[in-house]
C-alpha cells in the first residue's frame, strides 16, 4: 500500500508502472516517497535503506500483508523460492509508530 497510490506489488526496473513515478520523486526529511509508505506501515528505517538500494540494482521487492496464519504460508511458499534475503515485519511496529 502507497499512500496516495494504492496498493501496489512489484518492483525492480518495469516491477510496477507505480515505481517508475515514485523514481524522481521528491525526497523528504531523508526519505523517499516509497520510504515513506514502507515506514508507515511500520518497516524499520534501516530495512528501507536496504529495500531501495535493492530496488535500484535491479531486484525485486515483495510485500505480503494478511492475516498471521496468511503471512505463515505465504513465507512457507517463499522460502521454497530460495530468496536473496527474507524478512518480516509485524504491524506491531506500525501501531507503535503512529502513538
Amino acid at each position: 500500500m502507497i499512500p496516495g497510490l494504492g496498493t501496489n506489488l512489484g518492483g525492480g526496473t518495469g516491477g510496477c508502472m507505480d515505481g517508475a513515478a515514485l523514481e524522481g520523486a521528491a525526497v523528504v526529511g531523508g526519505v523517499s516517497a516509497l520510504g515513506a509508505g514502507l515506514y508507515s506501515m511500520g518497516i524499520p528505517k534501516e530495512s528501507i535503506v536496504k529495500y531501495e538500494a535493492a530496488l535500484k540494482t535491479d531486484q525485486f521487492l515483495l510485500i505480503v500483508h494478511g492475516t498471521a496464519s496468511e503471512v505463515a504460508k505465504a513465507k512457507d511458499i517463499i522460502e521454497t523460492t530460495h530468496p536473496a534475503q527474507f524478512s518480516l515485519h509485524s504491524g506491531q511496529a506500525a501501531a507503535a509508530a503512529k502513538v
